[in-house]
């Protein structure tokens, strides 16, 4: 079954300074339908005004990924760290026993534009930890995140694999679905055809029950595709 959630269904807050959009039930805007897919709980697509962001607040038991697609997060946490990362580049937190964190946009011309999700871990109570990596922006699926930190990915403690993949205009392509998983495709950009349904930028796509995965790229074209287990907690 492949479920089409497009992007001006999500939920809407602007606060201002931010304009969020939320694929799953997150601050004041709550669907009991859209309350996480498998391991998934957050999708957030963010807009952060200059000079301005979100200041200090806390997160436990939680894996944190932000991919930055234009502009530059400045972040600073209590482990320590106090790190900036543009367009381009992953980051990746374990919350585990609980961290504070901080993120800004510190350019004072241009917005700053990322999605944040939240993947729900398989272990509870680790040590918190950071890490942060800018790869290669190549042709084809690209794995960014793995349980075992496999061919130079971010280590996400959940057994799941996270691909980013750059398809080109009329580019055929297939994944296969191992059984018992489950398939959440996130398009960043551009336009893919999955059989008859055509996703755009922004919308999100569901996948369950199937084997094959075969979409093409209607235009030049960037996903990202969470392959998980299929039984939520």
């Amino acid at each position: 079954m492949i479920y089409l959630r497009k992007a001006n269904e999500r939920g809407h807050a602007n606060h201002g300074w931010l304009d969020s959009w939320h694929t799953f039930s997150f601050a004041n805007y709550y669907d009991r339908n859209f309350m996480g897919f498998s391991k998934l709980r957050v999708i957030n697509e963010d807009n952060v005004m200059p000079g301005e962001g979100f200041g200090t607040h806390p997160h436990k038991d939680m894996e944190i990924l932000t991919y930055v697609l234009s502009g530059t997060i400045e972040h600073k946490d209590s482990m320590g760290n106090k790190k900036s990362f543009s367009a381009g580049e992953f980051q990746i937190m374990s919350a585990g026993t609980g961290i504070t964190h901080s993120e800004y946009n510190p350019n004072n011309d241009n917005p700053l534009h990322f999605y944040q999700i939240w993947i729900m871990p398989d272990t509870l109570g680790i040590t918190p930890r950071y890490a942060q990596h800018r790869f290669d922006n190549i042709a084809g699926k690209q794995l960014i995140l793995s349980p075992d930190a496999r061919e130079g990915s971010l280590k996400v403690y959940q057994d799941m694999t996270l691909w980013r993949w750059q398809l080109n205009k009329d580019e055929i392509a297939q994944y296969q679905v191992e059984a018992g998983r489950v398939i959440w495709l996130q398009i960043v950009r551009g336009k893919i055809a999955i059989n008859d349904i055509i996703a755009t930028t922004s919308d999100g796509i569901a996948i369950t029950n199937e084997d094959i995965i075969r979409f093409v790229g209607d235009e030049d074209s960037e996903i990202l595709l969470f392959d998980l287990p299929s039984v939520a907690a």
